[in-house]
């Protein structure tokens, strides 16, 4: 399990929290936890090792505390509301809804890859942030998804390069995961050995991810990466429409 939390904590942190469901897959499919234990699991199990990534790409000075900041302020009452409005919304909807937007989040990715990336404006628009951090907080309140997909999504159509989409993209996500997880806790729904275990591993793959995507997430590296999270959101909304 701790090799296990190694691998995902790399992967997650240089997705800039992105590939978080891949938390939840391996929680149901491997460890065969219920769905409501295995999301709690997920959002504890990720929020030491999104601290330790959004610390050392601090240290880099790859966050763009200016989206990030816009973002975390639609997005963490967001998580609050959709906490709130979940017991009320059939589960058929919202993983529709939730479907949806990831394909077409992962389709917008990747035809940008396409048409090739533009610079980060220097005044990007305060409404798309604000849409984005709405989404990824009611997918984690609703959901208990990570909500790292509509937040990296949202940075890279705005323009941010790769390294500074998943420096910014962590740095939202602790603090979203932080009133994710108190929520989860207070439920008791956390399966704390296999978290445990899980955190051992992923806390070391959190501090190799900042270096690592510091090396190659530049030129054909970020466009590789690039698409990789394209197909990411496109898998993970294809699976949840199935």
């Amino acid at each position: 399990m701790v090799f296990t939390g190694l691998l995902v904590g790399v992967f997650v942190i240089s997705m800039g929290g992105g590939g978080g469901a891949i938390y939840l897959g391996i929680l149901t499919a491997v460890f065969n936890l219920a769905p409501a234990s295995a999301a709690a699991t997920s959002i504890v199990t990720a929020l030491p090792s999104l601290a330790i990534g959004s610390w050392l790409y601090y240290r880099q000075g790859q966050i763009n505390f200016h989206l990030g900041n816009i973002m975390l302020l639609s997005a963490v009452p967001s998580v609050l509301v959709g906490a709130f409005i979940a017991p009320f919304i059939p589960t058929k909807i919202y993983t529709i809804i939730i479907g949806l937007i990831l394909l077409v989040l992962g389709i917008q990715v990747l035809y940008k890859v396409r048409k090739g990336n533009k610079k980060a404006s220097a005044n990007p628009s305060k409404t798309l942030p604000v849409i984005f951090g709405v989404i990824s907080g009611l997918m984690v309140g609703v959901a208990g998804l990570s909500g790292g997909g509509p937040i990296m999504a949202g940075l890279l159509l705005m323009g941010a390069p790769m390294i500074q989409a998943s420096a910014t993209s962590s740095y939202v996500l602790v603090c979203m995961s932080i009133v994710g997880a108190l929520t989860h806790v207070s439920g008791g729904q956390v399966d704390w050995p296999i978290g445990i275990s899980l955190i051992c591993g992923a806390v070391v793959g959190a501090a190799i991810a900042p270096r690592l995507m510091k090396k190659f997430a530049v030129g054909r590296g970020a466009i590789i990466l690039n698409v990789i999270m394209g197909v990411l959101l496109v898998f993970m909304g294809t699976k949840t429409l199935l």
